[in-house]
């Protein structure tokens, strides 16, 4: 199933996974080693593609705009005519929190120049290491930072040669950083021999570590932008070792052999991302903190690609590296949002057809160049509007002075060819689902109690020993606990919850499920009661499906309810 290339063997980049048919992951291009004149004909590609979709893009742009000018007229109209609009859903807090940093950036500004604590407000446990008016920066140490925590960056090598990006989220009162030589890679093997800990980290104080993994066309900066209530420091305040993974090329494509010039480097799709990428980061953890597992909190893509690399034919030994997996928004079945025309649009496009609008690249490069270029703010607000117009999810839940901090993480560099196994015509967009073709979900039938030729199995297969299996996992599987948005229009994680629930899945053992009816698909992050309603119960569920021995040497986080952990054993 997996061939790990050698490191520094060859330029080619070689196919980590089975290249062979497959319904639901049609094989990817294969590209031989840029020669000057494929070097001129990828240049004329890339040429064409940006044209292309660039207009495409601008299409959208321009969708975006007459929605939202919409929005903002029929508003306008109402006031005019002495309606009253409804007020967001946090309006009181919002203002509340809004006075609060004012005078929060006030305080920091007086520190400064007097050079001491004010004596009104008392020592803090955590006092910030930056502070004022944000600049709004793509830089999730600086939001570390404002919030009295810091981040140090790890370089983790893949088997097939991308570096990508680990970062770790500490408080540093407790723990210094370790020096750029530390945490620079280490080769493309995965789950070696920890490292061995100082005797002063063996004691009975420490941290148990949690990877973080972010979605689509994000870096894991989106679980940062929260000032407190963000989930990485929730959790690192919390008294969790908590650790920040990011996808291969994300905000800087990089590979120990390959340029972004060449085609190779962008051939891959969610299973690489599940079974190399998610292998890489979870083995530099465990081999950083000495633990043999840790907590896995995903949102969205993270979810799926975790999916599909726990299914039984890609990479199922990981859940045995897993105490717990924590998804929010699950990405297993499709929402109704994936039948809009510019999805459709996507979706009906042959392969070479796609290519030809999107590239053999990465997608729209000149997304993230816009990201670059133009003022913080101007960007924040028209990335919030073409993604809002995209994707069917509003701000109407977040603390809307921080929208723009949300926005400097997305997007980042992801191939063309993971767009199209998410919207092509071939995989997901078509079947609607990660892991089963439309043919099995019809067999399905959408009765979770039926069995059997209830559910339209091939009478023949009772011959073979009973009806054939469709189920995803086999038993390796670690605990799994949903956070559902019921207005997520994206993905529907009510069938995959109804698929857990009905017996399809015999080995998934569902620790904790929660369908937050109002919430959105980003509300599981950026909603500002997402605390109450998601971060509180993550903490807990952490800390209720750790190993036995991990709990021995691990502090007892901050708002832990041991009473309940007690009952369930």
């Amino acid at each position: 199933m997996m061939v790990a290339e050698k490191h520094g063997a060859s330029c080619h980049m070689a196919l980590p996974l089975d290249s062979s048919e497959h319904p639901l992951f049609p094989p990817l291009p294969s590209y031989d080693p840029p020669t000057p004149a494929r070097k001129m004909q990828y240049y004329a590609r890339r040429t064409i593609s940006f044209f292309l979709s660039l207009g495409f893009l601008t299409l959208i742009f321009l969708g975006a705009l007459v929605c939202t000018a919409g929005t903002v007229i029929s508003d306008a109209i109402s006031r005019l005519k002495g309606k009253k609009t409804p007020k967001r859903p946090f309006h009181a807090e919002e203002r509340a929190r809004r006075l609060a940093r004012t005078k929060s950036d006030k305080q920091w500004h007086r520190k400064q120049q007097k050079k001491h604590v004010d004596e009104e407000q008392g020592p803090e446990e955590c006092p910030p290491l930056e502070g004022g008016k944000d600049p709004i920066v793509c830089d999730v140490a600086y939001y570390a930072r404002r919030v009295g925590l810091d981040v140090e960056t790890f370089r983790v090598q893949t088997e097939d040669g991308f570096i990508i990006t680990l970062w770790h989220v500490y408080n540093p009162q407790e723990y210094t950083a370790l020096s750029a030589a530390q945490r620079c890679e280490r080769g493309p093997s995965v789950f070696g021999q920890p490292k061995k800990l100082e005797s002063a980290r063996g004691n009975s104080n420490r941290r148990y570590p949690v990877l973080l993994i972010h979605g689509l066309l994000q870096s894991s900066g989106t679980y940062c932008t929260n000032d407190d209530d963000s989930l990485a420091f929730y959790l690192c305040k919390s008294g969790y070792d908590v650790w920040l993974g990011n996808n291969r090329c994300g905000l800087h494509p990089e590979h120990t052999s390959l340029s972004t010039s060449d085609p190779q480097m962008w051939s891959w799709d969610i299973r690489h991302l599940g079974t190399l990428d998610l292998a890489a980061l979870t083995s530099r953890v465990l081999y950083e903190t000495g633990f043999e597992k840790l907590g896995l909190v995903c949102h969205s893509q993270g979810t799926t690609q975790t999916f599909v690399a726990l299914a039984k034919e890609h990479r199922p030994e990981l859940g045995e590296r897993l105490s717990v997996f924590c998804a929010l928004a699950p990405a297993a079945y499709a929402g109704p949002l994936v039948s809009k025309s510019y999805f459709r649009f996507m979706s009906i496009m042959s392969p070479d057809l796609f290519r030809l609008f999107f590239g053999i690249h990465s997608f729209i490069p000149f997304m993230m160049t816009v990201r670059r270029v133009i003022h913080p703010k101007i960007y924040g607000t028209l990335a919030y509007w073409v993604f809002s117009f995209l994707f069917g999810w509003s701000d109407a839940r977040w603390e809307r002075d921080l929208r723009d901090r949300m926005f400097q993480f997305a997007p980042v560099y992801v191939s063309a060819e993971s767009m199209r196994w998410w919207l092509g015509s071939e995989s997901f967009a078509k079947h609607g689902c990660i892991l089963s073709t439309i043919d099995e979900i019809e067999k399905d039938g959408h009765h979770p109690g039926k069995t059997g030729t209830e559910h339209g199995d091939d009478p023949a297969d009772a011959c073979l020993g009973g009806p054939k299996d469709h189920s995803w996992f086999g038993p390796q599987l670690p605990p799994f606990a949903l956070w559902i948005g019921g207005s997520d229009a994206l993905v529907d994680g009510r069938r995959l919850l109804d698929r857990f629930k009905s017996g399809r899945e015999p080995h998934v053992h569902l620790v904790h499920s929660k369908i937050i009816e109002e919430y959105e698909h980003l509300d599981v992050l950026w909603a500002m009661d997402a605390v109450e309603q998601v971060a509180k119960e993550v903490r807990q569920i952490l800390w209720t499906t750790m190993p036995e021995e991990a709990r021995n040497v691990c502090r007892i986080p901050r708002g832990i309810n041991q009473t309940l952990h007690e009952t369930e054993e």
